[in-house]
């Protein structure tokens, strides 16, 4: 039997597939699907200091290859996502990493603060929320910003903290170093890419936010591209993702150098998704001779 396991910060995952924020909740609505257990991890939909409405209808829209959302990170707030979601992830053996979204510093710090003390195992800080101070500019996309508030939230973090970077920048390896400047334990990427649609009939946007971010498998070419350079630019483990669909889009994410995966937009489609591309890795692993999946991780140079 070949082994699955991956490190990440110190902490063990039995196999490198997780779940991507927003689209997997925090697994009760796919729990009947899938089989928690035999993922590595659930990385839960993002969650700030108080509930947010999100943005006004519509908020989807597809797309070739994809899918266009601006659900503008709708979310119950961290109190009721402390009561009622995390007793529930902790039901299985799977790691449990909580997506922390925020309109300013303080605000993610409020919630990093109440995760200190919660049986999780890792959070994931969504720096493509826009920074109210700045503007509305994500925080994500000034190194400078990000670099101040991986230090922000280091400072009152307990658990291993995970910075989510934006693709949506001119140099993605200038961001990353900014994140481990300020003390990142890994990297997730890529976050989606900022697109539109236009309904024709309706001589309108498709969605009412205008723009919203593009996720699918039209997306994984510029993902495993991004994963490529940043795997190569720092020295913090990476989680990658971007329109993986299937076991050889996760397989080629590992030989870019991500240390595990994440599966989103998959999930909508076919809600078990996650659990064949885990069996798909070990039968890759099985077939190839190949006893430990860390032998493959950045094999490609």
């Amino acid at each position: 039997m070949s082994s699955m396991k991956v490190n990440i910060a110190g902490v063990e995952l039995n196999n490198p597939v997780m779940t991507a924020s927003g689209t997997f909740g925090s697994g009760m609505e796919y729990a009947d699907f899938v089989d928690l257990n035999k993922l590595g991890g659930v990385i839960t939909k993002g969650v700030a200091n108080v509930p947010w409405q999100g943005n006004p209808t519509p908020r989807i829209a597809e797309t070739y290859g994809g899918m266009i959302n601006a659900v503008g990170l709708q979310n119950p707030g961290i109190d009721t996502f402390i009561e009622r979601d995390i007793p529930f992830l902790q039901k299985y053996d799977c790691k449990t990493v909580i997506n922390v979204c925020g309109r300013s510093t303080k605000d993610y710090i409020e919630v990093v603060e109440k995760l200190a003390d919660q049986p999780i195992d890792m959070m994931e800080i969504n720096i493509s929320c826009p920074n109210v101070k700045e503007g509305g500019i994500a925080f994500g996309q000034n190194p400078k910003a990000v670099e101040e508030i991986t230090r922000e939230i280091k400072k009152y973090a307990k658990q291993p903290v995970i910075m989510k970077l934006s693709p949506n920048v001119t140099d993605i390896t200038e961001i990353a170093r900014a994140a481990e400047c300020g003390g990142a334990d890994a990297l997730s990427l890529i976050n989606t890419i900022t697109g539109m649609r236009i309904n024709i009939n309706r001589r309108t946007f498709a969605v009412a936010n205008k723009t919203g971010g593009l996720s699918g498998p039209a997306i994984m070419p510029v993902a495993i591209r991004m994963v490529y350079q940043v795997a190569n630019a720092v020295k913090l483990p990476v989680i990658g993702m971007g329109g993986i669909s299937t076991a050889s889009d996760a397989i080629e994410f590992l030989m870019a150098g991500a240390t595990a995966i994440c599966v989103g937009t998959a999930n909508f489609n076919n809600p078990y998704a996650t659990v064949e591309i885990v069996d798909g890795i070990k039968d890759f692993l099985e077939k190839n001779n190949i006893d430990d999946i860390n032998d493959i991780i950045g094999c490609v140079k």
